[in-house]
């Protein structure tokens, strides 16, 4: 899958914070009384509906006295405390958008006072009971009281101290991490002669054919794991304190809660769809590394060296077939153009046009330089009130990989604006899981990619349309050799880290173990053990233990795309255009604004007629194992 899935949406916040609301009121209020009172079928042998239902159903008749006091406990505490919970929101994003010492603190300052009121024992206390009578309740209460406890259990009152460390080890990680410059020319003393920008490592992965170039902007990139790897250490330790402080066996297991699953059965869904896409993802390892092989004048190797790979983590291997590098495309372009064409897709599908604050409080662009400013290098979409300050965190640059980050990171956006109603309660605004909310996100990423919709925003000439061949096995290096990475080494090692409470000495080795089994890539020459360069990607920092989110995503993916293609506009799923339909609109504003009222698993099944599979991911790939079977044959394809 293509860099966009290095980006998501700030939703870790929504989680820690909607506790805290119950708790405050409960304090303010004394909690004790309440008041008011309100508010695998497969697809082809059972068509979906073209739409969901958005229906908020609540049931028949009148409220008893169990779910009276449920809603006047939820409305009374949102109502008091939603304006807190934004001023947190607002702290978080200034000290992403501009990394110093002082925003800094205000961040912790925010995080402790909202982190000390997540867990009191006023709020678990009080959602358990009334969760005892959870066959009286609406469904959607009792979704709202789950999401509450959830919250309580990222910051368990019953240990405070351990949840102020968390909050202070947290903060100190995310400024590490947005302030770092990466340096090509180390001097001594730990200065820097030539430094140089995320965006600018990543140029040089995807065009250079110099591989000791490669080799040293890679270890560049690495070396921020140095400086990341005791917070970690911390970190893992603390979070997996206030999980098993509430019950659950590692703060793995408490993600994972957050999708109704045990984490066994989320690696088996995992395991299940790297055991579906496996044959695929070794046709296309043998296709690519003799490609490789051969671009870079080596040997064709059983293992492919990672800097060798245009993605510093191989998540995705872009760049591998010429023929679809739509970079040359963007010449002439400008970075506002790239996001104004992301919005032009949406509204041509019959949303609104971004409200004028999204471009007014969003940070879209590189820091210019000469600049001292430093912001977070990782693209992101922020919810900040649950209502219409929504924003984005980019960098964008005019080219193809940002073209498709704009258009997914706007997914997000208008995931928020879609649930924003009055008919989703505040606790349910959120994505029918995480993996929804990517799912979307990337679902408009492939959109953007499809040629007839190049050919029609003007793009791409008519007569200059990529062979299709080489454009579904381009795609192919990104999507299906994304979840060997997610469903593969990141949730693996995550849940190791977690779970097993891996060693941090073994946390190098244990790392590079997994790269190898999943992704057959190594890394180029030893690293030593004092490295840590799992510790590199932001998500293990600052999104952990849900890594599996975007594998899901994936799957969600091409499931949605495929009713789409087939089932509305009756189109190939491989030149499908979205963009004009008023219907596909239609199709998705029904997923999205039910936000997190019904469980993802009914939502997925009603939406596309079957249950998460990758199903309609290999059928979209399907006419490349004959190719490649041809392109490789008299190969040694071992690995």
């Amino acid at each position: 899958m293509a860099d966009t899935l290095r980006y998501v949406s700030n939703m870790r916040a929504s989680i820690r914070w909607t506790g805290c609301l119950v708790a405050c009121a409960l304090i303010a209020t004394g909690a004790a009384r309440a008041v008011g009172g309100s508010a695998k079928a497969n697809a082809a042998e059972a068509p979906a509906p073209k739409t969901v239902n958005p229906t908020i159903k609540k049931k028949p008749g009148k409220a008893n006295a169990a779910e009276k006091e449920a809603e006047a406990f939820i409305t009374e505490t949102v109502g008091l405390l939603a304006p807190v919970a934004t001023s947190a929101n607002l702290a978080d994003w200034e000290a992403a958008t501009d990394v110093t010492p002082e925003h800094t603190g205000q961040r912790i300052g925010a995080d402790k006072a909202l982190a000390a009121l997540d867990g009191a024992k006023l709020i678990i206390e009080k959602t358990k009971a009334l969760l005892k009578n959870e066959r009286q309740l609406d469904e959607v209460t009792a979704r709202q009281l789950r999401k509450l406890l959830l919250g309580a259990a990222e910051s368990p009152g019953t240990i405070p101290e351990v949840v102020g460390k968390r909050v202070e080890a947290e903060a100190r990680q995310s400024s590490i991490l947005d302030g770092y410059t990466f340096c090509l020319q180390p001097t001594k003393g730990g200065g820097c002669a030539r430094p140089t920008t995320a965006n600018e490592i990543d140029d040089v992965l995807r065009k250079s054919r110099d591989l000791n170039e490669r080799l040293r902007v890679w270890n560049a990139s690495k070396e921020i794991g140095r400086a990341l790897k005791p917070g970690l250490v911390e970190l893992v330790k603390l979070r997996n304190q206030v999980a098993r402080e509430m019950g659950y066996g590692s703060y793995f297991a408490l993600q994972v809660a957050d999708y109704g699953m045990t984490v066994d059965e989320m690696m088996s869904l995992l395991d299940d769809a790297l055991r579906t896409t496996q044959p695929l993802f070794d046709a296309l390892h043998c296709f690519a590394k003799y490609d490789l092989a051969e671009r870079f004048k080596r040997p064709p190797p059983r293992l492919i060296p990672a800097h060798w790979i245009a993605n510093r983590w191989a998540q995705s291997w872009p760049g591998l077939v010429e023929a679809a590098n739509l970079d040359p495309l963007f010449k002439g372009a400008t970075p506002e153009s790239i996001v104004k064409s992301a919005e032009n897709f949406y509204v041509s599908l019959g949303f609104p046009k971004l409200p004028p604050s999204f471009w007014e409080r969003s940070d879209l662009y590189p820091v210019p330089p000469g600049v001292a400013r430093k912001k977070n290098a990782h693209a992101s979409a922020w919810d900040i009130d649950r209502e219409k300050d929504v924003r984005s965190l980019m960098s964008v640059e005019a080219d193809d990989q940002w073209f498709g980050t704009a258009h997914h990171e706007l997914g997000h956006i208008y995931y928020f604006l879609s649930y924003a109603r009055p008919e989703v309660p505040y606790l349910l605004r959120e994505g029918a899981n995480r993996a929804f909310h990517e799912g979307i996100g990337e679902l408009a990423k492939l959109a953007s990619q499809e040629t007839p919709y190049l050919v029609k925003v003007g793009v791409m000439p008519a007569d200059k349309q990529p062979d299709p061949t080489g454009w579904l096995l381009q795609s192919a290096l990104d999507s299906i050799v994304f979840l060997p990475f997610s469903a593969g080494t990141m949730s693996h090692f995550e849940r190791d880290l977690y779970e097993t409470d891996l060693p941090p000495s073994e946390w190098q080795s244990k790392w590079w173990e997994y790269v190898a089994t999943f992704q057959g890539v190594v890394p180029p020459g030893g690293r030593e053990g004092d490295l840590c360069d799992a510790c590199t990607k932001t998500h293990i920092n600052d999104d952990p233990a849900q890594y599996y989110d975007y594998a899901l995503a994936t799957l969600i993916k091409f499931q949605l795309h495929d009713h789409i293609c087939n089932k509305i506009l009756k189109q190939d799923v491989r030149s499908c255009d979205y963009s004009g339909h008023k219907e596909v609109g239609d199709f998705l504003k029904g997923i999205l604004s039910l936000g997190a009222t019904r469980d993802w698993r009914a939502v997925i099944k009603e939406a596309t007629g079957e249950p998460i599979s990758p199903r309609a991911m290999m059928a979209f790939y399907a006419p490349l194992m004959d190719e490649l079977a041809k392109r490789n044959a008299g190969r040694d394809c071992g690995r």
